[in-house]
């Protein structure tokens, strides 16, 4: 036992050794390395604090990102959700439209009957437009491929080529997207 006693002692005795040189280690180290050395010290703080400050910015920068986007993409939901349905009733306004044009007009009974479906074709343009659906018809108009689709080309000499001299079908909007485009015939040079 005295041995293990031995062996105690002695490595305690080493480790106050070790620390009195730590301590007069300190202790010696001049003034002007203990001042590079803190200098040192407080540069790793000052970029560590600058690291955490950039990184705070970013993170608060993608937050606002995430945000705005989420916004956009509900405005975008509540200002197309009724593309599908619009596109369902654009037939309905179109065979109304068909039903005027091509009664006859000159027929007296047929006339209460053909300004019901009028009142009704004007009714029901003006309830779809109060939700953003418009209606494209370029009659006269410079061809536009954005919202009208050329369904044939005709020699004209009466208009500037690439105006619309016929409307087959009207085109409509909903809030400033095409939810089809016009049917138009547009006129080219003449020959």
């Amino acid at each position: 036992m005295s041995e293990q006693t031995n062996q105690a002692s002695q490595e305690a005795e080493l480790n106050e050794h070790a620390a009195e040189k730590d301590v007069q280690q300190d202790q010696e180290m001049s003034p002007e390395a203990e001042i590079a050395l803190l200098s040192a010290e407080l540069e790793a703080a000052n970029q560590t604090i600058a690291d955490q400050k950039d990184s705070v910015v970013r993170a608060a920068a993608e937050v606002d990102n995430v945000r705005r986007r989420a916004a956009q993409d509900v405005e975008k939901a509540h200002k197309f959700a009724l593309e599908k349905f619009s596109n369902e009733l654009l037939p309905v306004i179109d065979n109304l439209e068909r039903a005027i044009e091509f009664a006859d007009k000159e027929n007296e009974t047929l006339k209460p009957l053909l300004e019901g479906i009028d009142m009704t074709v004007s009714s029901f343009v003006s309830a779809v437009s109060k939700f953003g659906v418009e209606v494209v018809n370029p009659q006269g108009e410079a061809f536009n491929p954005e919202f009208h689709q050329a369904m044939s080309l005709q020699p004209s000499a009466d208009v500037e080529p690439n105006t619309v001299l016929a409307v087959m079908q009207k085109g409509y909007t909903l809030n400033g997207r095409l939810l089809r485009p016009a049917m138009v015939m547009v006129s080219k040079a003449a020959e």
